[in-house]
């Protein structure tokens, strides 16, 4: 990339396209296209367009309108366990649709360089460890993200395809889990760590009795179609149905209070504590690896300067001890992007815990499913190519939740 480049940005208005786009902007890039589906962002510095990625002909029409020299494509539907579960052809055929239209236009418009971002779900559930790219296919995936694994999959050999076939240059990176500000924090869709954040910070609300943040919570992000001037019975039920709730069924005794901006004494805090529990999914076992957002960025747009096609056909092939690429059969050219360390769910929930301030207990629910046991990337590609992340995970699980505190409630 160079600062002339006309960049499009697919799914700027996510976490990911987001942060890509902050960082394009500190690195000084100016001519940034982006879309969106709803509602425009307040970004002025960004050249913005209405788009349903789904819709074939439109993102065709705008390939031609806008003819990009490099595209990153951040646009997917996303979300946690229960939400890949429970709508599967959904997060199949929409990420199907959208990846194929903008990779498909991307070689049609002759854009120079895409950098196409899939997820560690694509590779097999019980996966050596630590991840190689050379994995991927090796055994059969987590059934419970199996669709959106397989929708991913899909758009990286895609983009390797179009490569061999038709000398493109189009990239991929696998992200490790991700997170930070910009994050999804609805309960029934969200991804574990923002959901652990916005729980504790509920369940922190309910024990300090601060109905007013606990209101302006549900104003900004309603539960179920429920918001923050629905009763406080209401909002009780609503928040026990989420796992929130008083561990002895006294909630009528604890419902708002007169001064509704803070605890009417320590007594009542101290006294609240002990009867708060959040309830979670799984065993708390399986073992996570997490990237801030940031970093993230950082990476894509480091791979996007640095990298092309060849290096990392090149740079697999050396991995493997093998002759050259040309000479063989040329396949999982991807970069893995992760910190290179996991901790378990029940770590990372205690350390949330303390970051958000939370003191009451912690309930698991082993009828919920863990997911894949561990997922922890081997990044000596990204490595090889010279990038490692600067966020640690503390610093980063405190950012974000302070985040949350000022951008995503008022």
């Amino acid at each position: 990339m160079n600062k002339k480049d006309k960049i499009y940005v697919a799914g700027g208005t996510g976490m990911v396209g987001r942060a890509i786009i902050r960082r394009l902007k500190r690195k000084r890039y100016t001519n940034i296209v982006s879309t969106y589906h709803r509602r425009k962002p307040q970004d002025d510095s960004v050249d913005w367009h209405r788009l349903d990625l789904k819709d074939q002909s439109a993102v065709r029409q705008f390939f031609a309108a806008h003819k990009p020299d490099c595209v990153f494509l951040a646009a997917a539907k996303v979300g946690g366990i229960g939400a890949n579960n429970q709508y599967r052809a959904d997060f199949l055929y929409d990420n199907l649709q959208i990846q194929n239209n903008i990779i498909h236009s991307s070689y049609q418009s002759g854009v120079d360089k895409l950098l196409f971002l899939g997820s560690s779900c694509i590779y097999p559930r019980d996966c050596p460890q630590p991840i190689k790219e050379e994995y991927l296919l090796t055994e059969p995936l987590e059934y419970t993200n199996e669709p959106y694994a397989v929708a991913k999959i899909a758009g990286m050999k895609l983009c390797e395809s179009f490569n061999l076939q038709y000398g493109t240059n189009f990239l991929a990176v696998m992200p490790t889990n991700l997170y930070g500000p910009g994050d999804n924090f609805d309960l029934e869709t969200s991804h574990v760590l923002p959901a652990l954040i916005r729980k504790f910070h509920l369940g922190k609300c309910l024990e300090q009795a601060d109905w007013s943040s606990l209101r302006s919570d549900l104003n900004a992000r309603p539960i179920n179609g429920l918001d923050g001037s629905a009763s406080s019975e209401a909002i009780l039920q609503a928040l026990a149905e989420c796992g929130i709730s008083f561990r002895n069924g006294e909630s009528q005794t604890y419902c708002e209070q007169q001064n509704s901006s803070s605890p009417t004494s320590s007594s009542l805090t101290s006294d609240l504590c002990p009867l708060i529990s959040v309830r979670l999914w799984g065993t708390g076992t399986p073992r996570r690896e997490f990237l801030h957002v940031d970093d993230l960025a950082e990476a894509c747009c480091f791979v996007m300067g640095r990298a092309d096609f060849r290096d990392l056909a090149a740079l697999r092939e050396e991995e493997l001890g093998q002759q050259a690429p040309e000479k063989q059969n040329i396949r999982n050219t991807h970069v893995n992007i992760g910190c290179g360390s996991d901790l378990s769910i029940q770590d990372l929930a205690e350390s949330i815990q303390s970051a958000v301030g939370f003191q009451g207990q912690l309930l698991w629910d082993s009828s919920k499913p863990d997911g894949t046991p561990r997922k922890l990337l081997n990044v000596d590609r990204i490595h090889s190519l010279g990038w490692r992340p600067s966020i640690s995970l503390n610093e980063g699980i405190q950012e974000t939740y302070d985040w949350y505190l000022s951008e995503g409630i008022e």
